[in-house]
């Protein structure tokens, strides 16, 4: 064997041949077992297209039924005999007609009801009480047509008849692959409800035709859904089509075999299917073990009158026929492509034959060249491309050393060019990078300096406007409570609403104005010790405690720079963020935390956290944008982190934010130093030159 394995990797002729028979054994298998998988799930495929199929069949036909039931009690009420005995209370007219009826039509009981429920007349004989409650019933007797499965306890059929309540009881039958269960019997029934009511002239209810058809045991009703569903000659010889009513997982009528002669009832269905269709409400297509063997099965839910699942209808065909058929047709593929293999394998090493010669005598060459011996081609009888390719090895030896040394020496200098642009173009981009940061910081500082400016001016004037009219309402309003004294008590409330409704116009117009502040340009700030600031400001939110408990945490930083700023601004600035914070914290549970610190060496930041609710991150682009609000509609006006953000711009500084939903947030106020401001000013020119240069080249 080792001796053949190097012969293969040592000879071009059986390299050759291994190369040229190779695909041959790989694809060739491949292909049989790709047609084999395809062939088998194809036609698994159509099997399951049909037992679908055969489902929906079984189900129209299953409906059809119960519409058919409900017809016959709609002839029958509808009928002029019938209507005139109803009308003149003749019982014993009307039992003969209940009685054709039942018998013609299959009615396991047939009841004549009152407006109330009540028996008057049925075919077993019961004369007193009243129907079996259902909604089925309740909508008949609002003059609604009914009909539906309903599952009707021992006791409930004991009251029709007697008989009924002994011939639903069925021992269960162990099952393989059934459910687990400690039931030893089934005694209650499912039964084919239809219900008509019938009205007099005058539209009043006079009476219900109450009918019943019992499926447990119901023979006729499953084989003649089979025949319908199964006619002759739709299944293969060997193959059996079977329908089966459960209640629960009870085959209470079916036509699968227990043994030759049997009909399978008692047994249960398996626990997969039962677990698919009975409690997750879903339909079955595919393979199950149904008693004792495999059938290509199809399984739905049946629904009472109130939409409960209560049963399966299944529709399904014996496997075992479709696999053997299916086996044989395989054979015979497996056979047709072990003789196409054997073909094109003798084809295959016929054919390599002419190319072995002139292969092995390029391989003697190459060898002797590799030795540094000289040697050429000896001549070569074939004219086709590897006659041809043999007759120019030899001037393309030569040719390729040449070319050989030619293309290490560009390798070489191309390497060297490669690391050189490489690093150019490295450095390029990290200048890019910086650029296209620097552009973006100044393309939102600029927005939001115009968002500023004009919405500083737009509410400048507007609060001007409105101020003087909100002044004149307020001096009318005291000057009509004065005028009518007493008389105006009854509408105290409404006028001290709209008292209450104008100051909140003014201090939204406040507010306004103090938003038009910051945009009147830079000032002159003073300076601050940012520790001695908070401690002066926490004291300013203590009255927040009165709607919310919470605790506020200081961590002053040492060592801190003083820094330019006006104090009255910058601690407007702190309570709006502390009154944010103190709205976003849990009922119990709140905590904020005041930290201060160092900006490396630019000033100082203050951080002010909360554990509170967070905000989502598709709302953080626009907290600092005027009458934004995370807040429920009238709690705020939304305007007071953007007021804080334009001070501290002013200021030169920034206010950031990071938070997470659920988890809380954190406002940044970084605040810059007077030497800071100075440099920032420099640096901010050198980079406006630089993005001058930038955008020439």
């Amino acid at each position: 064997m080792k001796r053949f394995f190097d012969a293969i990797r040592h000879t071009v002729r059986y390299k050759l041949l291994a190369l040229t028979l190779f695909p041959i054994l790989l694809v060739m298998p491949v292909a049989l077992l790709a047609a084999i998988y395809w062939g088998s799930n194809f036609s698994y495929q159509q099997l399951f297209m049909k037992v679908t199929t055969d489902l929906s069949v079984a189900d129209d036909i299953f409906h059809r039924l119960r519409r058919d039931y409900l017809e016959a009690l709609s002839g029958l009420g509808e009928s002029y005999p019938f209507r005139t005995a109803l009308e003149a209370g003749r019982l014993e007219a009307l039992h003969g007609q209940l009685l054709r009826l039942q018998r013609e039509r299959g009615f396991d009981y047939l009841d004549l009801l009152d407006g109330n429920g009540r028996v008057l007349d049925s075919t077993t004989g019961r004369r007193e009480g009243f129907a079996r409650h259902s909604s089925a019933l309740v909508g008949a007797l609002g003059g609604e047509p009914r009909v539906g499965v309903e599952i009707f306890t021992n006791r409930e059929l004991a009251r029709e008849s007697p008989a009924l309540a002994q011939k639903v009881r069925l021992p269960l039958i162990e099952t393989p692959r059934a459910r687990p269960s400690t039931r030893r019997e089934e005694d209650r029934g499912m039964v084919v409800r239809a219900l008509y009511p019938m009205r007099n002239a005058r539209g009043q209810i006079i009476g219900v035709l109450d009918g019943g058809v019992l499926l447990n045991g119901n023979f006729s009703f499953v084989d003649t859904l089979r025949d319908l569903v199964y006619p002759p000659g739709s299944l293969p010889d060997g193959s059996i089509g079977t329908v089966t009513v459960f209640l629960d997982d009870v085959r209470i009528s079916t036509n699968v075999p227990l043994a030759p002669g049997e009909r399978a009832l008692g047994t249960r269905v398996s626990n997969e299917v039962r677990t698919r269709v009975l409690d997750e409400g879903s339909n079955w297509i595919d393979r199950a073990f149904v008693v004792n063997d495999w059938y290509i099965s199809s399984y739905e839910p049946i629904l009472d009158v109130d939409g409960n699942r209560v049963g399966m209808l299944y529709a399904g065909f014996l496997e075992a026929p479709f696999r053997q058929s299916l086996a044989q047709a395989l054979m015979v593929l497996v056979l047709f492509f072990l003789v196409l293999m054997g073909l094109t394998a003798f084809i295959s090493i016929r054919g390599a034959k002419s190319i072995f010669r002139p292969l092995e005598a390029m391989s003697r060459v190459v060898r002797s060249v590799r030795s540094g011996e000289p040697a050429s081609m000896p001549a070569i009888e074939s004219r086709d491309e590897i006659g041809e390719l043999a007759r120019e090895f030899d001037a393309m030896l030569a040719l390729l050393q040449k070319r050989n040394r030619q293309i290490s020496e560009w390798a070489e200098r191309l390497e060297d060019k490669v690391r050189e642009r490489t690093a150019e173009l490295e450095q390029k981009n990290r200048e890019l990078q910086r650029t296209i940061q620097l552009l973006r910081q100044t393309r939102r500082q600029l927005v939001m300096a115009e968002k500023l400016a004009a919405l500083g001016e737009l509410t400048a004037g507007v609060a001007h406007e409105i101020n003087n009219p909100a002044a004149v309402m307020l001096g009318n309003l005291d000057l009509l409570v004065e005028e009518l004294g007493e008389a105006a008590e009854p509408v105290r409330g409404e006028i001290e609403l709209i008292i209450e409704q104008i100051y909140r116009i003014k201090r939204i117009i406040d507010e306004l104005l103090q938003y038009a502040r910051p945009a009147e340009g830079p000032v002159q700030g003073e300076r601050v010790e940012v520790n001695t600031l908070v401690e002066r400001t926490l004291p300013l939110v203590r009255h927040l405690r009165k709607k919310r408990d919470f605790e506020i945490e200081v961590q002053a930083g040492e060592g801190l720079p003083p820094v330019e700023f006006h104090p009255g601004e910058l601690q407007q600035v702190l309570v709006n963020l502390l009154t944010n914070a103190v709205h976003a914290l849990p009922e119990r549970g709140g905590r904020i935390r005041v930290i201060t610190g160092r900006w490396e060496d630019k000033g100082c930041v203050i951080h002010v956290e909360d554990n509170g609710s967070g905000i989502e991150p598709e709302r953080l682009d626009q907290l600092f944008d005027p009458f934004f609000s995370t807040r429920e509609e009238g709690e705020g006006t939304g305007l007071g982190l953007s007021v804080s953000y334009g001070l501290v711009r002013r200021y030169g500084g920034n206010l950031t934010v990071r938070s997470k939903p659920g988890e809380g947030s954190r406002f940044s106020v970084w605040l810059l130093s007077e030497a800071t401001l100075v440099a920032d000013e420099e640096a901010l020119a050198e980079q406006l030159r630089s993005l001058e240069r930038h955008a020439s080249e």
